[in-house]
């Protein structure tokens, strides 16, 4: 569950330069360096970038629909299981870092022009468990709570990496 305590201000803070620490933290790695696992049971940063990106499509697309909809009903669909069903993980690092940079500059552009509001419009969710609701900020939140130990993932990795 996402942080209460984290404000509307903190998450666009957390949200909006994330993409571009990802490129920041892996200038310096070859694509097979970012393929690379630094443990058979570690994810490479190719790894953790699909995963980023099929949490930004999941969560996403239930901000969007909470937006464009009153009061919606959305089944819950798990990131990891997203991810099986793209080919994020199967992509070259550089354009689907790319991808992922225009999809979080698009949620941005929505984000940062929400009223009071429209961050606190709701969904119930089903198919994981009791029905819960959640607000678009609920779900803003967990995005950017989420992606902080994945970003400091990708900087141990690409430090691994490093001769």
């Amino acid at each position: 569950m996402a942080d209460e305590s984290v404000t509307v201000e903190q998450v666009l803070a957390l949200l909006g330069p994330a993409p571009g620490r990802i490129a920041a933290l892996t200038e310096s790695l070859s694509p097979a360096q970012l393929r690379t696992r630094p443990t058979p049971d570690e994810w490479s940063t190719n790894d953790v970038l699909a995963h980023l990106r099929a949490c930004a499509d999941v969560w996403g697309d239930c901000i969007a629909t909470i937006l464009a909809e009153d009061n919606p009903t959305i089944r819950a669909i798990d990131p990891r299981t997203w991810m099986t069903r793209t080919n994020y993980p199967d992509l070259e690092f550089r354009p689907s870092l790319e991808a992922y940079a225009a999809q979080r500059a698009a949620l941005m552009a929505v984000l940062e022009t929400l009223t009071p509001a429209a961050w606190a419009r709701e969904a119930t969710m089903t198919g994981a468990g009791k029905p819960i609701r959640r607000s678009v900020l609920g779900f803003a939140r967990r995005l950017a709570i989420h992606e902080r130990p994945h970003l400091k993932q990708i900087g141990r990795v690409a430090d691994a990496l490093r001769p």
